[in-house]
């Protein structure tokens, strides 16, 4: 008999558990499974932080303000140019011979009327006598010719000698006396020449070098057809050239019609940090250049000292008017809105509100503000960055005051070439 027994399964070996089932999941259902519990405990959070007081708004940000300092300013403007001399005087001699003698040293300071140069005055000195001598013929024959008239005069009374004769008496007189006179400006010439031959220095200044020593043979002309001896330059006072633009001229022109006083004028040469050479404008020129559309102008200082010389490069600045009433601000206080420039101004209700204003130049540290601003506006002065416009601050009184500028830096001593050590 067949017995049919019922063959018994392991229920555990054919049912997979939960970690085999877990890993034979994709991975976005992994994820989920993962996230759906941390969901449920944040939402059990929040329901349960319902009960938590709200966080307070912070206060409104704190900014320091002041009203803009007001006070009298100066405006300048700045022009570059180099030094010339007052004066400029080429020596040459008067009359041709040779130098006997140089009488002064090379780049000094010579007063007017100073012996500079001796020629050879023996030629002239002969001259001179010839003159001389011709001048006391010349008298001689006027003193006969005048004994021989006065007889004939005489003669005359009785009829003696015709009147044909007295004529020519006469005109002999008159002759000589001509002769006399021709003489006597030969003597002058003769004179002069004699006092030609000592060079002197026509006006004050200093000197250039000597272009001829002792011993040459120089001429005389006209210009530049005479031998150069040596140049004068007049340095005190001293002119300062310059070129500006075609608007500074027509600023400082108004400035004129308005009544504006005397314009003065301030130099520093390249090494100096500040404008120490005092002067006053002295002339311009009457056409502006049409290539370069600006006008030549020209300043005079005083140069006692004879420190400042031709050809020295110079920086000066030209006051634009008188002086002035002016607000002014840090400049740090300045904010940029693209191509408008603005401060920053808290209204009576703390609201922070923007002003659009123009500006000028800077003056110890401080912005001069020509328009846009009222005296009596709060500027934010400090904190700007936490000033947006619109927003409420609190305010911190504080006060605006100039800064001492620090001087221009002055340009490097040049460095020398080579160096040794000292003995």
């Amino acid at each position: 008999m067949n017995m049919i027994s019922k063959i018994a399964t392991d229920e555990g070996a054919t049912r997979p558990s939960p970690a085999a089932r877990f890993n034979k999941l994709n991975r976005w259902q992994k994820g989920g499974l993962i996230a759906a519990p941390l969901a449920l405990l944040a939402a059990a959070a929040a329901l349960a932080g319902n009960d938590a007081p709200a966080v307070a708004a912070p206060p409104p940000p704190t900014v320091t303000v002041a009203q803009p300092l007001s006070g009298q300013i100066n405006e300048w403007d700045d022009y570059i140019g180099r030094f010339e001399a007052s004066q400029t005087v080429e020596v040459r001699p008067r009359v041709s011979g040779a130098v006997t003698a140089v009488h002064f040293t090379d780049g000094a300071v010579v007063a007017r009327g100073q012996l500079l140069f001796t020629l050879d005055a023996r030629p002239f000195a002969a001259a001179l006598a010839e003159a001389r001598a011709g001048l006391a013929g010349a008298q001689s024959e006027l003193a006969l010719a005048n004994a021989d008239l006065g007889r004939a005069n005489r003669l005359l009374d009785v009829e003696a000698v015709s009147k044909s004769d007295v004529d020519r008496l006469q005109a002999r007189v008159r002759a000589a006396s001509a002769a006399l006179s021709a003489a006597q400006a030969r003597v002058r010439a003769r004179a002069l020449d004699m006092e030609f031959t000592r060079v002197r220095a026509p006006i004050s200044g200093q000197i250039s070098d000597r272009r001829v020593d002792a011993g040459n043979l120089v001429s005389a002309g006209e210009g530049a057809g005479g031998t150069l001896l040596t140049t004068i330059n007049a340095l005190d006072p001293i002119y300062f050239a310059f070129d500006g633009s075609e608007a500074l001229f027509l600023k400082n022109k108004r400035a004129k019609q308005a009544g504006a006083a005397t314009s003065p004028v301030e130099v520093r040469l390249q090494d100096e940090g500040e404008y120490r050479w005092k002067g006053a404008l002295d002339f311009t020129d009457n056409t502006l250049d049409p290539r370069s559309g600006t006008m030549r102008g020209r300043a005079v200082l005083r140069n006692p000292g004879m420190f400042l010389t031709p050809g020295m490069f110079g920086n000066m600045r030209l006051s634009s008017g008188g002086t002035a009433t002016a607000l002014m601000v840090p400049d740090a206080a300045i904010q940029t809105d693209q191509a408008r420039k603005m401060v920053l101004v808290v209204a009576p209700d703390g609201s922070v509100a923007p002003k659009t204003v123009e500006l000028g130049p800077l003056v110890n540290g401080l912005r001069i503000v020509r328009s846009g601003l009222n005296a009596n506006d709060r500027v934010i002065i400090s904190g700007t960055q936490m000033a947006m416009p619109g927003a409420k601050v609190q305010v911190r009184v504080g006060k605006i005051a100039p800064v001492a500028a620090p001087a221009a830096p002055a340009v490097a001593t040049p460095t020398t070439g080579e160096a040794t050590m000292a003995r």
